[in-house]
């Protein structure tokens, strides 16, 4: 019953934190975007980014940290499902590559598609190092 609540809670401050992050970039709209040789800005999807590395690098650090604090495995369930789970988003990356591929930016998806494992798998390293 713990870890349903240690989810529940921390799945709301990442739902929030997400929402933060996403509303901080879409009001900053000259960093969300970026022009192209003169034409109208292109959308990127910098606060997707953003929320799954950071994620990436909860759910490492949980891993350690826990233990090493001695919390409960209800600890690390909830920061790993909830926070990070409530924080990231797979469905919008996925969305928003196939945007980028409906729009014929077919590099633009292919480096998002890599930046976000690139940049998530390396979040994730780091945490684990720094939990360790």
């Amino acid at each position: 019953m713990i870890t349903a609540a240690l989810v529940g809670v921390f799945g709301v401050a990442g739902a929030l934190l997400r929402f933060a992050i996403d509303s901080w970039f879409a009001h900053h709209s000259s960093i969300r975007s970026v022009r192209r040789d003169g034409h109208a800005a292109l959308h990127w999807p910098w606060a997707t980014l953003v929320v799954n590395v950071m994620g990436c690098f909860i759910i490492g650090l949980a891993q350690g940290v826990t233990g090493r604090l001695g919390l409960g495995a209800e600890w690390q369930v909830g920061l790993a499902t909830g926070l990070a789970g409530g924080l990231t988003t797979f469905s919008s990356w996925t969305t928003a590559t196939i945007r980028l591929l409906s729009e014929a930016r077919f590099g633009a998806a292919a480096l998002n598609v890599a930046v976000n494992l690139g940049l998530g798998l390396a979040a994730a390293a780091a945490g684990i190092a720094l939990a360790a």
